[in-house]
């Protein structure tokens, strides 16, 4: 994993404009994993992120970059704290539901779809994608889209926007920490 990774699949996350994001990597070593989780995060931490592995499976890990204090406030809408009940979730903080998470992802045979409420997808699209017909949505982008169209598409807009920005600057030798926004 490298900061590299970071930017091209975290930008909207570092910015402050998304909750949070995930990405794959290949690892041999989960020690190596670990120390370079730990390196990022003395640099993220300060700025209101937390980098964590969420998966260790077939030389792949599950990375999650977010902001806690977003977190929290994402899973106090009514239709997030309801689909994570739903789920089994325990609700007693956006820790512990990561914690509950982690747990799901390594122990069920299907990806949990109440994943997209850690991502800041808007609780009505992860409502429709769990509980509505396959067929239902308006439009498809980043997410599947069972509500707003037009706050979809411009959200889809700012977060590719974002991202090509960062890729930018990075390119151009802006560092890390400097990218990482404190919210």
């Amino acid at each position: 994993m490298s900061e590299h990774m970071l930017i091209d699949h975290c930008s909207p996350t570092l910015a402050g404009v998304k909750t949070g994001s995930l990405f794959t990597c290949d690892y041999k070593s989960k020690n190596k994993v670990y120390l370079e989780i730990r390196r990022i995060n003395r640099i993220l931490v300060p700025k209101g992120l937390r980098l964590l592995p969420l998966r260790f499976h077939k030389g792949k890990v599950l990375i999650y970059l977010y902001r806690p204090d977003q977190l929290e406030n994402d899973l106090t809408d009514h239709t997030a704290s309801r689909l994570l009940r739903q789920c089994g979730y325990s609700l007693k903080n956006g820790n512990y539901c990561i914690v509950e998470l982690i747990g799901k992802l390594n122990s069920a045979e299907s990806f949990p779809h109440e994943i997209g409420l850690f991502l800041g997808y808007p609780p009505e699209d992860v409502d429709g994608f769990m509980n509505g017909s396959p067929a239902d949505f308006k439009y498809s982008g980043l997410w599947k889209v069972y509500g707003d169209v037009d706050k979809a598409k411009k959200t889809f807009a700012r977060y590719r926007k974002c991202s090509e920005h960062y890729k930018g600057r990075w390119q151009k030798g802006t560092s890390l920490e400097q990218l990482a926004v404190c919210c």
